[in-house]
């Protein structure tokens, strides 16, 4: 099939692209620069490059000019970008895969989140992936699926790291053996997964569309990390004991950048597991990584490249 790929160059399309292109697809990537995926492989050589910005009046009419099968639409963020280019692609292709986040979902309730079991959603980002899916869903002429990764891990960029931020002074604080203020008590989750994996979920998903047509599902690893597991695992693999001090929201504010307080309390206070049964059973996906293997993974190419300040035995 020709299979257009909606910013193929990022974390997903890193993974998802060479895979389309190993089962024989043709396949165009559309991006709005010449940024590059964050792992090198021989399959882009194959690889159409189109220059095209969503922004644009005229951006489904590029999708539409080149005649896809199918489009996966991994950098949709708006109910309005997201319904202008349904309305277009209507009778012009076969299937539309778009890309959402398990923030569609709000803090959990009852674990492992189902797909029709999440509480509302809260900020924007959350609720606009939710309105998208339930759109997609709704839409009744042309065959659609969402997947919804949890947080995506994998070689190029930082990983949402124990206290569900990216501060890079925590892997330094963990990998020194000196003492972690934890903000809560240290048993709030978070989800990861493998940028693989989810190219994984998105590949089962167009070869079956049949069973993919209409439904939405959650990509994670098989299993979740809470804070005070992954800060032990994270120190572990510095030859380290985590030594975490439970402090207060309010004292983790007042000693911590608020920026990065804001991205930890946005995980934490979520504290999402979410099950892939539905994934599993329809497409049979089958997750490679746990989530410490997907992190681990990431931290070695960081620190392989210099990007990582830690501290090595």
């Amino acid at each position: 099939m020709k299979i257009v790929v909606i910013g193929g160059s990022g974390h997903i399309g890193t993974f998802l692209v060479p895979r389309l292109v190993r089962a024989g697809h043709e396949v165009v990537n559309i991006s709005r620069g010449a940024s590059t995926a964050y792992v090198d492989s021989p399959e882009w050589q194959h690889v159409r490059a189109v220059v095209a910005d969503r922004q644009q009046e005229d951006f489904g009419d590029r999708v539409a000019e080149l005649r896809p099968d199918v489009v996966v639409d991994l950098i949709c963020y708006t109910l309005e970008s997201a319904t202008a280019l349904v309305d277009r692609l209507r009778g012009e292709v076969g299937h539309l895969l778009h890309c959402g986040s398990i923030w569609r979902y709000g803090p959990s309730h009852k674990l492992p989140i189902t797909e029709d079991a999440g509480t509302p959603p809260f900020g924007d980002y959350g609720i606009a992936k939710d309105r998208i899916a339930r759109m997609l869903k709704a839409e009744t002429d042309l065959a659609t699926t969402s997947l919804h990764p949890g947080h995506i891990v994998g070689p190029g960029w930082h990983p949402v790291g124990p206290l569900g931020n990216f501060d890079p002074a925590v892997w330094h604080t963990l990998s020194a053996g000196k003492p972690l203020a934890v903000p809560g008590i240290g048993a709030e989750h978070m989800h990861h997964v493998h940028a693989d994996d989810v190219a994984q979920a998105f590949e089962l998903a167009i070869s079956h569309r049949d069973a993919a047509a209409g439904e939405d599902f959650n990509v994670v690893a098989p299993t979740s990390l809470n804070v005070r597991g992954y800060a032990e695992i994270a120190a572990g693999w510095f030859g380290q004991a985590a030594t975490l001090e439970f402090v207060s929201w309010e004292e983790f504010r007042r000693s911590t950048d608020p920026e990065h307080a804001d991205v930890s309390w946005g995980h934490l206070f979520r504290s999402q597991v979410c099950s892939i049964e539905k994934a599993t059973r329809l497409l049979g996906y089958t997750p490679r990584y746990e989530p410490e293997a997907a992190v681990l993974e990431s931290l070695r190419w960081l620190i392989d490249h210099g990007q990582l300040d830690v501290q090595l035995k």
